[in-house]
Order: C-alpha cells, then structure tokens, then sequence
C-alpha cells in the first residue's frame, strides 16, 4: 500500500496521528501542494478529487478520504480501539467527530480559504473549475469557530476526552482542527481552561508530532 502523503495540511496528519497510535506503518509519498503536484495529471490519475491523503490498496484501489482510511485500518487492526468498542462508544466517537468537523473544521476552511491570498481563484480544496472567495463565508466561519470552542469546552468541563475516558478518533480530529486554526488567526481562549487542559494532554502524546 500507499499513502499519499504532504506534511503541511491536515487531513493528512489526521491519517499520521491515527497511524502512530496504532504503531502503523505504512509507504508514504510525498505530494507537494505549494508546486500544484495535487492537481497534476499524474495524481489525478492516482486520485480524481485532487486531495489528500489517498491511500492506493495493493488492488490498486484508492481511498480519497482521511476518515475512511482510517476506519479501513480500524478493521484491519482494531487495537487499540480509536473509533469505541461498545456500541454508545463508537456512536459517541461518531457524534462528536462529526460535529468537530462540521463545526469547528469547516469554520476553520471557512475562514481561511475566503481570506488568504493563496487561495485565490480556488476556496475549495482539491479539483474544481474556478471558485473565488466569499468575505461573507469567512465572517461565518470565524462565527463558527467562536461557538465551536464553547461547545468544545463545555463537553471537556464534564469528560476527560470528547468520548469519554478513552482518547479516540474524534480528540486526534479536534486537535488537527485546533492547531490548523492558527492558520486562520484562530485559536483557542485562555479563559477556555478545559478545552486547555485537553489540548495539552493531547499534544504531550507522542502521535501529536506525526
């Protein structure tokens, strides 16, 4: 197997952190999105949506998302358990996942992707026609994020970690999500001292640095 791979974007480092929680090891290429080498025709043979991570299978099958490549190696090695084992573990595990990335990552792509100059001509990520920016998209998402961190604090004021007491595919989401945000001028408040005291235990871990 393959996996398509770049160090600065974080879908992939989703797929990183998973892995080396898990002790994966896996052949990864380098695929430089400053270059446009996502939007090649070579890739995009590889991976029609222009994105990454992708994971080739030795069929030669291809996996274009962060969170199904994750959920394929869950069922290939399912220790130890990142996505719940009782059945209100993994439908928390879900729940809280889903909601870090519709409102917390999605505020974050927002927000960034309406303002910097980068992007430009293309505000969504991967192979599309043309797309220019929406001011008014960024103002939402930095809209967004504001209640994301409440949301996000107040379920660690009552939980070690968003599921429970296990750490799991949904704190490795929040914190790619929280350390993308700096990319935006976004962040995490002092005064949100239990989603603080989250974020440290989980970046002490040593999958943080994948």
């Amino acid at each position: 197997m393959k996996l398509y791979d770049t160090e600065r974007a974080p879908s992939p480092r989703r797929v990183r952190i998973y892995l080396a929680e898990k002790a994966i090891s896996v052949e990864r290429v380098a695929v430089d999105l400053q270059a446009g080498e996502h939007l090649a025709p070579a890739f995009l043979a590889i991976n029609p949506r222009g994105t990454v991570p992708a994971l080739e299978l030795d069929d030669g099958e291809v996996i274009g998302d962060s969170t199904a490549i994750c959920r394929f190696f869950e069922a290939l090695h399912p220790e130890p358990p990142l996505f719940g084992t009782r059945p209100v573990e993994i439908a928390r595990v879900a729940a809280w996942t889903r909601r870090v990335e519709s409102e917390g990552y999605t505020g974050v792509v927002y927000a960034l992707r309406n303002t910097a100059a980068r992007f430009h001509g293309h505000a969504e990520a991967g192979h599309w026609p043309r797309l220019e920016q929406i001011p008014a998209l960024a103002e939402r998402g930095r809209l967004m994020w504001r209640t994301f961190v409440d949301t996000l604090d107040a379920r660690l004021a009552e939980s070690e970690w968003l599921a429970g007491d296990r750490y799991s595919f949904a704190d490795i989401t929040a914190l790619v999500t929280v350390d993308f945000a700096r990319a935006a001028k976004l962040a995490l408040p002092d005064e949100a001292v239990h989603a603080q005291r989250w974020y440290e235990a989980a970046t002490a871990r040593p999958s943080a640095a994948a």
